[in-house]
Order: structure tokens, then sequence, then C-alpha cells
């Protein structure tokens, strides 16, 4: 009777006092099948293959039938905690086994095996570089391998994207506040890129909502410190955000984080805001743009106190950002003009937004209103 003497679920479902046979049913042990058969050949003295694919299942299963060391000793889940333990000293493995609950999240959630593979997961972005063994395997444009080089700051980003939304969820809340807000940004920017896409699909009704859950998620935990994420980026999560339907708070918190650093924004990222499709009824594309211009005035001032004892050179770059800013916005009105259906007052209220030392001349706004006359 090897399974009795190992599994304490048996013992209790198979009556001693019964020398007939007896059936027994397990419809709803965690793993199925696979699971249960490595239970069964560890009952048997038959080896068994474990590796994180399938540590998470053998071990809710071992769980399931009360495989503990109080029937037998050495019996099997204490030898499959043991062997977890070892799954979560690597890297890759943590991640893979982080992934395998989701098949199993209600088991993987009461012992714990969640919470300790996130666990491991965030002491390992934790580690300092130096001690960061790194495969190279760096993907992002622009990287360029320097010989003997170590790990970059953000080695973690892409392994950690891989993972869905629910548990780079609580990686991200769990490290970000002791990691720069630089780097926190970069991890969004690259979940971003990998699950977000370019335009949408109108065919596809249920990737909308995934898609609205990763963005308003991803908005949710840009640091509050400027230049955390870049403002091309945010721009682009403006342009998603209106095609994915988002709360009007949502649209007006990119705008606010957009508008801080509007002196680094591209023309090219403004226009796509225009050809984008939109289901805001509150924003149409000039209100985007005149709100985050009113933004960046407010945070402007806020850091141009003339009574603040800036320096000069401080003084220097508050005012080229104003003056970038302005050369911005008339670049990109002279670029909406000739649209015959743009209302004057549009025009006229996204022109007066910025101050009138803001523009050293006028000569782009001539342009501008040769061309809306036209």
């Amino acid at each position: 009777f090897p399974l009795l003497s190992k599994c304490g679920l048996l013992q209790q479902l198979c009556d001693p006092t019964n020398s007939d046979n007896q059936t027994v049913e397990l419809h709803e042990i965690p793993g199925g099948e696979e699971a249960f058969e490595l239970c069964i050949k560890f009952c048997y003295g038959i080896s068994i293959n474990l590796s994180a694919h399938n540590i998470v299942q053998a071990l809710c299963a071992s769980h399931f039938l009360q495989m503990s060391d109080a029937l037998e000793k050495g019996n099997l889940t204490n030898k499959l905690e043991y062997f977890f333990g070892s799954v979560l000293q690597a890297w890759k493995d943590s991640i893979l086994a982080l992934q395998t609950t989701q098949a199993l999240p209600t088991w993987s959630e009461n012992l714990n095996i969640t919470g300790r593979c996130v666990d491991a997961i965030a002491r390992k972005i934790w580690t300092d570089l130096t001690n960061v063994t790194w495969s190279y395997t760096y993907t992002r444009a622009g990287f360029i391998r320097k010989a003997h080089a170590g790990a970059p700051r953000d080695w973690w980003t892409e392994d950690v994207a891989d993972l869905d939304l629910q548990f780079f969820r609580r990686v991200i809340l769990v490290v970000r506040s002791s990691i720069p807000p630089a780097l926190v940004g970069e991890a969004l920017h690259v979940y971003a890129c990998q699950h977000l896409p370019d335009e949408l699909d109108p065919n596809s009704s249920g990737s909308v909502v995934k898609h609205r859950e990763i963005l308003e998620f991803i908005v949710s935990q840009i640091p509050t410190r400027k230049g955390s994420v870049s403002t091309s980026f945010l721009l682009r999560l403006l342009r998603l955000a209106n095609q994915f339907c988002v709360s009007d708070r949502v649209v007006a918190e990119i705008m606010r984080l957009a508008g801080r650093q509007l002196e680094e924004a591209k023309l090219v990222d403004l226009l796509k805001l225009r050809s984008s499709p939109s289901c805001s009824t509150s924003f149409n594309y000039i209100d985007m743009v005149k709100a985050m211009a009113e933004h960046f005035l407010v945070e402007h001032r806020r850091t141009s106190y003339p009574d603040s004892g800036e320096r000069q050179s401080d003084s220097e770059r508050s005012h080229q950002s104003m003056t970038r800013v302005a050369k911005l916005i008339d670049s990109y009105l002279f670029e909406i003009a000739a649209d015959p259906n743009l209302p004057v007052t549009k025009v006229i209220e996204l022109t007066n937004t910025l101050p009138d030392n803001a523009r050293a001349d006028h000569d782009d706004l001539y342009r501008v209103i040769d061309t809306y006359l036209k």
C-alpha cells in the first residue's frame, strides 16, 4: 500500500475495515493528471523529473494529497519545498515559476507560492550590479555591448515585462519604493512597448479591455519625479488612452505629466494626437495641447520664482524651456492651420496660452495666420 502510507487524503477516503475493492475519485486535484502522476511515481519509488515548469503543480498536488512528514519521514511535500527553494535562487526560474502559478491561482495564493516568487524576484532586482551575472540578451534599440562591461541598471526589465499584468503589478509595487524613479519609469516603458499596440484593433473588444487595464496601471505607477519617463512615451500613452476610451481622470493625469516636461516634446508626437481616433467627448486634440501648455506654465512658474535665489544658469535654462515650448506651439499651429474645420477661437486660445515674453518674435505666428486665412 505505497499510496496509503504516504497520502493522508487517501487514508481518509479509504475504509480500512472494508476488504473489498474501493473506488476513490479525485476530480479536484491541482495540476491534474500530470501532477498526480508525479506524486504516484514518488510513492512507488520511481524517479521523477522536476523543474521550474512543474514544481508549482507538484507542490500544490502534494499538499492536496497531504503528503507530509507527519505521515512518513522524508515524504514528498518537504522534498518539493526544498527543491522549490532552489528554484527561487535562479532568476529565470523564479520568473517561470511565477508564470506557472497562473494556472493554479487559489492554491498558489493559499500556499504563499506566488508571494514567495514575487519576493525572490524583488530580492534579485535589489541585488548590487556587481553581483549580477548577465547573459547579454539585451534587445533594446541603441544598446551597444561594451567589452567587459557589467550589467546595466535595467537588466531585469525585459524579463519582468514577460509577466502577465497581475504579476507585473505585484513586482512593481514591491520594488518601486526601493529603486530610482527613472528605473521604475524604464520598467513601465518596456512593459508598455511589449503589451500595448501602436494602433487599436477594432475587431477585438476583449483586447481593448485588457489594454485599457494595462495603460491605467502604467499611468498610476509613473513616478512623480519629473523626467522619470520621456515626454514621447507620455504622448504615446495619451494617444492610446484616446483609443482605448480610458477615463477622463486618467487622460487628465497623462496630460499633466506630459505638460510638466513639454519642452522635450517633438512636433511629430503632438501631430499624432490629431490623426489618432478618439472616443473622448471631453477633450479634442487642440484642447489636449492647450491643457499640456497650461500644465507647463504651472511647472514653469513653480520652479522660476524671482525671489527663489535661482542661479543665472537656472534662469537661462528656464527661459530656454519657455522659448522651446513657444516654438513647439507655433509649429503645431502652423501644421493644423490648413484644416478648414478648425475654429478661429481654438487658434486664438492656443496662441494666447503662453505669455507675451515667451516668443522672441512673431514670425511663426504670422505664418500661422497666413496659412489659416488662405
